[in-house]
């Protein structure tokens, strides 16, 4: 629950996913004045029962609240509105659009963003994906005091959150929606008594930015040479999307299989002997402490270090599914491997 604010100030929200909403409704229980909410359009209708509305419009709508979404923010209507709004601060969060000065320059105090890491690193559209996908051990969130250049701004608040090893980005995400109220909160305290001229925040380090690139399809594709540790943060960090995904060669002459992987365990076995992408075949015994064979309803694979088994997928055109079960019906033989692009463009070639 939101404690009451200091200073109620005029407030214009914008915001579409559901990152934004915990701060958004801190804001209205704290009692500033929420004089519109601004979201993205909703995407062209392709069914009868029609898109599914952004959280944040779902939001301001059980509340009664004012919602605009301009097809863009910087179009002269859309300053217009803000200018006519007479705000004394803009809440950016999980909003899809840059304001450019015009747009800031409405309101008395600028703006704010609530971002999801520890800036200046990860910048960019997808920073709790990245940040997991590269294997950081903490990330978090930034409130930025806003500037035209994307997430360029003095950082007024943070608050760090270590990553757990067996979440995936989408729980991740959730985690920080809700360790970002605290954060926002305090950065418009200091707003709201802020006299425009004294020095605010703190200026982000330039050697120290990093990206987060919005994700593409084609990033969830595994390469199986790189490290079990790599591979597993990949898997983890492309949920809930685009998700992880390889290509099973089960068998000599047979089609390869687009297996979505989404879930997996690192073996505490080397990979040493094999080829990475290599299938373990069930008759293989492995050398360890306790030496172990992989049975028939287990799927290992050989990365570039460790050997690792998939425990959760999903076949194209089929459901989701635990590795066992798939197997009974596509059991690999001898030489069965797993490949990606690099690969197969070599086979071809």
């Amino acid at each position: 629950m939101a404690t009451h604010a200091r200073t109620p100030l005029r407030l214009v929200l914008m915001g579409t996913g559901p990152f934004a909403v915990p701060s958004f409704e801190a804001l209205r229980q704290a009692g500033h004045e929420i004089v519109q909410v601004i979201t993205r359009p909703l995407p062209p209708v392709k069914s009868r029962s029609g898109p599914p509305p952004s959280p944040v419009r779902t939001w301001a709508q059980s509340h009664g609240l004012q919602i605009a979404d301009p097809p863009s923010i910087n179009i002269d209507s859309s300053v217009d509105l803000l200018r006519s709004l007479q705000p004394s601060l803009l809440v950016v969060c999980d909003y899809g659009q840059i304001l450019k000065p015009a747009a800031l320059e409405t309101a008395k105090l600028g703006g704010i963003n609530l971002h999801g890491s520890l800036l200046p690193k990860y910048r960019g559209a997808a920073p709790v994906q990245w940040a997991m996908i590269r294997g950081e051990s903490v990330t978090g969130v930034s409130v930025i005091h806003m500037t035209p250049r994307l997430d360029g701004g003095p950082v007024l608040a943070v608050r760090s959150t270590p990553i757990r090893d067996d979440e995936t980005a989408g729980e991740l995400e959730q985690r920080l929606a809700i360790l970002g109220v605290e954060a926002t909160l305090q950065a418009i305290d200091q707003l709201a008594s802020w006299d425009g001229d004294s020095r605010l925040g703190v200026q982000q380090d330039p050697s120290l930015i990093t990206q987060a690139p919005r994700l593409k399809k084609s990033d969830g594709e595994i390469r199986w040479d790189r490290t079990a540790r790599e591979i597993d943060c990949q898997v983890r960090g492309m949920q809930p999307w685009p998700i992880a995904f390889t290509h099973l060669s089960i068998a000599v002459n047979k089609p390869l299989i687009r297996l979505s992987v989404l879930g997996l365990r690192i073996c505490a076995e080397s990979a040493e002997g094999f080829t990475p992408g290599d299938v373990v075949s069930p008759a293989v015994t492995l050398g360890s402490a306790q030496p172990m064979t992989i049975g028939t309803n287990r799927l290992v694979v050989a990365t570039g270090d460790h050997l690792i088994e998939i425990t959760r997928l999903q076949p194209a055109g089929k459901r989701e599914m635990k590795s066992e079960e798939f197997l009974r019906g596509h059991q690999p033989a001898a030489g069965a491997r797993m490949s990606w692009e690099s690969v197969q463009a070599d086979q071809s070639a």
